[in-house]
Order: structure tokens, then sequence, then C-alpha cells
């Protein structure tokens, strides 16, 4: 939640926009996909030494975090904000957006000091050079004694003239100006987590040091080194935080956004120039005319729509909501329902496939499972997640007594304007799914393919195709690069942005939407900064590892059958819920899924669920945190266009959305219902390779019947949550249905079986049950 702000104007906004064009600049040059033919033009016309794509990364990491942070302190200026407010605070502004930029320098160029593969100063005085040569004349000999053949590099040596003691302040610093900053930027509650963690670090290592490790409780000690105890000891874990590609501060954060994110980022900005939403929306209305929900589920269907276009809550409720809930209210829903719903709509953009916001892909990037199957394994929840809003939605409709527009009204009607937005829209969407869904191993060897001249090679291992034509080619190096596919989409969407007359009026929008594109990247490397810190204190202390051993160890020693135990891994599931949903309140989903699944993420695993499954779990709980009171944002700017009040806004939302709750339990309990082999396998070493009665494989007809009892029990738990159907349900009933929502999803086939029959007896009766409707 970013803090209220002055913007910036005439030559500082210039300054800022243009430093946003040249990260975007950079940044979809450094994504750009591999086309055939052009890197070896560009080694013959420029040598080998040059590259327009895939920079490296020790060089393109300093430079573009630079130009981030500039761009932050010239767009959230605290000396601009505090102008007007006396000396001291306008000083301490002041203060403040020097010290980000001059920090963000210090720390680029203590990144190039420390890196082995640049070593900045050994390379001004020449060490490195004599440092590779006689490495490389040791390597030869070796060779040649050896009798192996003669090597022509050598790895990277370290580093000999460093920062010495001086990476203690350069880091500390660092930390203490980013943190200042995320504060202005993203509001407290983030760097609230990051200090108090950061804290217990600084608390264990001080504990080592002034009373040693011995009969110390390793909660309380983080050990640096050997005796005596020095704190220099800890200078290779500074070294960490600085150039660590793993949970450094330009570390694997800034290789996901820079490598992977960035274009998704682009093309969001780039949609919002378009007339697109208002064309969605309208879409939306003319589809759900016949519903009795009407505008409530045009804004379902708008949101999830829409949401997989800007990816965040806030922003999906209020572009879609200005719209939306005004007719919702004119149909005769309440405000604080109406709310509700376009809170819960929203929110539920970002588990909504293809594009489901930068958490989506940072989950792919910590369970090294490819974003095209991070798509498959969300579809089905995603289906299950807006069909229990849209029931939602008809059990409202019936109880208030609302019919169905039917016809369609001239405002519904597409227009050919509306038309080429949804094109604009539509395409670019429709090409990032063919390319990530399509292997790169089926490119070429398709029925098709001979028509091209394809020469198709039958393998043991498959087909592999030979001879590939250009665009054949082209297609192959993209397919399945989560990256490359939305580098194609901007650039198809820029291509189609020219259809629309207002474009042609004034391509500056274009312009503009990029400059903002990289304006927003550099806002949430911010962000990023702050959770490399929960990252790398975690990893010094060992936290969460000691927290997985401690309650595993608990439970075998209670005679507990790992993996096997229902209840204990149901109260697992519940205490990660209730973290993700304490760490998410007032902060964006990614932190919020990152700073759980570093801490809870092992005790899931160490239970015996699957690793990609525990953080799908997580990641569930940290987009619902939008919507849950006392902080719920995504409610709380519903609540700003109704005009209800924010926190029953908020229950409303809950309510409504509550699904979002349920369904990570039940994916998993059955983690056959993502679709994809990494959810099923186990992880606890020693066992199968697979989870108990899984095989890695989806099986239709087992998962029929898994999909069904999942409708049956949501449909139940629906009912109960607006506590009408057909007509009102009273309490008694709507225990028997929770309770058999409940039964429908037990393994066991003789109780669910029971369950389903019993639930079924239970609807039919409603439907014919003499008493008459309550409106």
């Amino acid at each position: 939640m970013t803090a209220a702000r002055i913007p910036p104007a005439g030559q500082i906004r210039r300054l800022s926009m243009l430093l946003g064009m040249i990260l975007v600049v950079i940044g979809m040059a450094n994504t750009m996909p591999s086309i055939p033919g052009l890197d070896d033009w560009v080694t013959r016309a420029f040598g080998g030494g040059v590259s327009i794509r895939r920079f490296p990364y020790e060089y393109l990491f300093p430079l573009v975090f630079v130009i981030m942070m500039i761009a932050v302190a010239l767009e959230h200026s605290f000396a601009r904000d505090f102008r007007d407010r006396g000396t001291v605070l306008r000083g301490f502004g002041l203060m403040m957006d020097v010290a980000l930029v001059v920090m963000a320098v210090a720390i680029a160029i203590g990144y190039l000091i420390e890196i082995d593969s640049v070593c900045l100063i050994d390379q001004i005085t020449g060490t490195r050079a004599a440092l590779i040569e006689q490495a490389l004349k040791d390597e030869i000999e070796f060779a040649l004694s050896m009798g192996l053949p003669l090597p022509g590099t050598v790895d990277d040596p370290a580093c000999i003239d460093t920062l010495g003691l001086w990476i203690f302040p350069l880091v500390g610093l660092g930390i203490a100006v980013f943190l200042g900053y995320n504060v202005r930027v993203w509001g407290f509650p983030l760097v609230a987590v990051a200090i108090l963690i950061a804290a217990y670090a600084l608390l264990t290592v001080m504990m080592w040091y002034l009373f040693g490790p011995e009969d110390m409780n390793k909660y309380l000690v983080t050990k640096l080194g050997g005796e005596p105890r020095q704190l220099i000891d800890g200078r290779p874990n500074m070294r960490d935080v600085l150039v660590n590609n793993a949970q450094g501060l330009l570390g694997r954060f800034m290789g996901i956004l820079m490598n992977t994110v960035f274009p998704y980022i682009v093309l969001g900005s780039l949609f919002g120039v378009s007339a697109g939403g208002r064309s969605l929306i309208k879409l939306a209305f003319l589809w759900t005319r016949r519903l009795r929900g009407g505008p409530a589920h045009a804004a379902i269907v708008s949101s999830a729509m829409f949401g997989t276009i800007s990816g965040g809550p806030v922003v999906n409720v209020l572009s879609t909501g200005v719209l939306t809930i005004p007719m919702m209210l004119n149909r005769g829903f309440k405000r604080v329902f109406a709310g509700g719903i376009e809170a819960a709509a929203s929110s539920g953009g970002q588990i909504m496939p293809p594009v489901m916001g930068v958490a989506a892909f940072v989950l792919a990037a910590m369970t090294v499972v490819p974003y095209r199957e991070v798509i498959i394994a969300a579809t089905l929840p995603a289906m299950a997640y807006f069909g229990c809003l849209f029931l939602t939605v008809v059990f409202e409709a019936r109880k208030m007594g609302i019919e169905a527009v039917g016809d369609a009204t001239p405002e519904m009607r597409l227009t050919g304007a509306d038309r080429l937005n949804l094109l604009m829209i539509f395409l670019p969407i429709l090409l990032i799914l063919v390319l990530l869904l399509t292997p790169k191993e089926a490119v070429g060897c398709g029925r098709l393919a001979s028509l091209w001249g394809v020469t198709q090679i039958i393998t043991e291992n498959g087909c592999r195709a030979d001879g590939l034509p250009w665009l054949l080619e082209l297609v192959q190096n993209s397919a399945g690069d989560a990256g490359s596919a939305g580098w194609w989409a901007v650039a198809l969407l820029i291509v189609l942005f020219f259809l629309d007359r207002e474009i042609r009026r004034d391509p500056g929008q274009i312009l503009t939407a990029l400059a903002e594109a990289g304006l927003l990247v550099s806002r949430l490397y911010l962000m990023f900064l702050a959770v490399s810190v929960i990252d790398f204190c975690l990893n010094l202390t060992g936290l969460s590892n000691y927290i997985a051993v401690d309650i595993l160890g608990w439970l075998r020693a209670s005679g507990v059958a790992i993996g096997e135990n229902p209840a204990f891994m149901f109260l697992a599931l519940l205490a990660t819920m209730g973290m993700a949903i304490l760490l998410g309140m007032g902060m964006p989903t990614v932190p919020a899924y990152i700073n759980v699944a570093l801490l809870m993420g092992p005790m899931l695993v160490g239970l015996g669920i699957a690793s990609f499954t525990a953080n799908m779990f997580i990641f569930y709980f940290a987009v619902a945190s939008a919507i849950t009171p006392p902080v719920a944002v995504a409610a709380f700017a519903a609540a700003s266009i109704t005009k209800a009040d924010p926190m029953r806004t908020g229950v409303a939302a809950v309510r409504a959305g509550v699904v979002i709750f349920v369904i990570p339990f039940i994916f998993a309990f059955y983690p056959e219902l993502l679709l994809i082999e990494a959810a099923q396998v186990n992880p606890l070493p020693g066992e199968d390779r697979y989870l108990p009665g899984l095989d890695g494989t989806v099986h239709p007809l087992h998962l029929l019947v898994v999909a069904a009892k999942v409708a049956l029990a949501l449909y139940l738990l629906a009912s109960v949550l607006a506590r009408f159907e057909t007509r009102r349900i009273g309490r008694a009933e709507a225990v028997v249905r929770l309770v058999l929502a409940a039964l429908v999803m037990a393994k066991l086939p003789l109780v669910a079986g029971g369950a389903a029959l019993a639930a079924l007896s239970i609807l039919v009766w409603h439907r014919i049950h003499l008493r008459p409707a309550v409106a």
C-alpha cells in the first residue's frame, strides 16, 4: 500500500519518465527471444564481445539497479512532500532522497568490486589479468603433465582487492535506507516484518559473540566462526548479502524480474492505454444478460478477464468496479454485497491463468517449475473459485428477487471500436498461451511438418525435428519460455495498437505507458529489497529449518507417521494459512507469499506435501489476504466506490470469496487436481517417488470423480454462506450442509459416497418442500 504523495511535475517528471523508458529499453532488449541468425549477424558486424540481448547479469543488474533507485527517488521524493513542513523535515526529506541514490550507486560499485566474475579494483590495477594468466598457465602445465586436452579458459579467480571491513557499513546503511524508502512507497507492514526478522538475526549473532555457542538453544545463536569469536567472521555473510545469486540484494529476485516478469509488467501497462477494460466489461454484460445476477455476474467475468491482465486486486477493483458496482446497485443489490463481490472477483484475478501477476512468476522460480505448468495447475482451482462466486450471486439474486435483463440493451452492443479493443487484448493473451503450452520438442513434429520440408527423427525418447525453416525455428526458440512469450505479446500488442484511431492520433500514449511500466518495475524492485533482507536473515539463522525439524521431530516422537496423518497435516495447513493471512495484511501479494513460503514451506514439505503444492497453498492465502479484514485492501478500494462501511465490505468479500480459503486445503489433500507431475512428487527422502496412491499422471475418470466431489461440496458451502438456495436455508439445514460438504471430500469411498447421496437428498428435499420462499 503506497503512501499518499505529491506527484512530480515539470522537469522532474520528464526525467523520471525518461529513466523509466531507458529501463524498459534495457529490459525488453535483455528478454528478447533468440531470433535465428540475429546473434550470428551481431557477432559478424560488431565482434564476439557484443551482445544485444541476454546481457551478462554481473553488469546488467547493478546498472538497472541504479536506474531503478534514481527513478524511485524522483517519483516518491521525501523532499518534495516535506517542502512545506518546516526546515527540519525538509532537510530530512532531502537527506533521504540523496541517501537512496548514493547508496544505490555504492551498492552497485560494491557489487562489481566483490563479485568474482568482475573484481573491479583488480581489473583497474591489472591484478585480475595477472591472476587469470597465471591460473591458465598452471592449468596448461597440469594438462600437459597428465596428457589431457589443453584448456583455453579458467574459472574466475577470487578477488584480491575488495571492500574489506567497509562491506559492513556499506551493506548496513544500504539496507537501512532501502527499508526506510519502502515505508514511503509500500507502507509499514512489509518493513515491520523485515525489521523484526533482521533484529532477531542480529540478536542471535550477538548471543554467539558474547556467550559462545556452548549450551545455547539453537534458536538463540547463529554461529559465524570458531574461536576466538570475532565479528569479522561475518564478512562472508555480508558478501553473500551483496553478491549471492540466490539471496543477495541483486540476486534471484532481480533475475526473476529482469529475465521473466519484465515483459508482463510492460504488457499490463500497455493494456491500460487501450479502452480494452471498458470493452471487456461491455462483453461481460452481454454474456450475462440472461442470468439473474446480471451486473454482478458481469463483475465476476470482467474482473476475471481484466485481472489476468492487471494482476493487482486494487487496480482491478478501481478499473472494473467503477462501472460494475453502480449497475449492481441499480439492479437492487445491497452496497455491501456489491462491494464484496467486486473485491472478491478482483482479488481472484491473481489466480486466473494465463497471466496471474508477479507472484505466480516468483512461485515458478522458487519451485523450479516451468511457468507453463503453473498455468495448468492453476486452471481447475480458478474455475472452482469463479464458479463458486457465480453461485453466490445466483443465490443472492434469488433472495433479493432480482430477475434477468434478457434482451441486450443498446449500451451492451459491441461497436467496431469495441471489437478492435477486444482483439488487442485477446490476441496477445492467446499468443502467450500458445507459446507457453507448446513444448519445444513438439515444434516440427506435427502432421503438417512435412509441408515445411522438416525431417522428423523418431527416437526412443520421442520425435526430434531436423532442418526447421526459419519461422518454425523462431517458434521453437520461444516455445515454453515465459519471458519470450511475454516479449512477443508486447511486440504484437504494439503493432495492433495502430488499428486504433485514438492511438494513431496520439502514439505518445504508447511511450507514456512504456515509461510508466519502467517506473512500476522500479517500485517493485524496491519491495524485493525488503524481501531479500528477510530471505537472507532466515537463511542465516536457519529459523525456517529449525521450526520444520522440531515440529516433525515432535510428531515422530508422538508416534505419528509423517505424511499419513490427515489431522496433523490439517493443523499444519491451518497454521500456515493463519501465518499467510497475518503477514499478508496490508502487504502486496508478492512479499506475503515469499515470506510465508520461506518461513513455513519447509514444514509443509516435511509433512509430505509436494514442494509445488505447498507453495501453491501459500500463494492462494497470500492472494486471499487482499480481502481479509481488518486490512482488506481490495475491499477498502471497493468501499470507496460503494460508500459503504469498509469493514462490512471486507466481511462480505470473505463470505463471497470464502472458497479461496477452502480450495487450497482441497488440493493439498487431492494434489491430482493441480494436473501436473510436480504436485504429486513425494518430498520425503527414502520414500516412493510419488505420493501414496499417485503415479505422476492424470487419470481422467478418477479426476472426474474428484472434481464432482469438489463441485458438490462447494455448492453446499456457497448455499450455506448465502443462507438461500431456492428459499431461505434454516440454521439446522445449514449445519447439515456444512457437515455433508466436509464428508463429501473424505478419501474413504464409503464415507464420501454416503455423504454425496445424503447431500443430493437434501438438495432435492429443499426444492420440493412446500414452504413458500422467503424473499
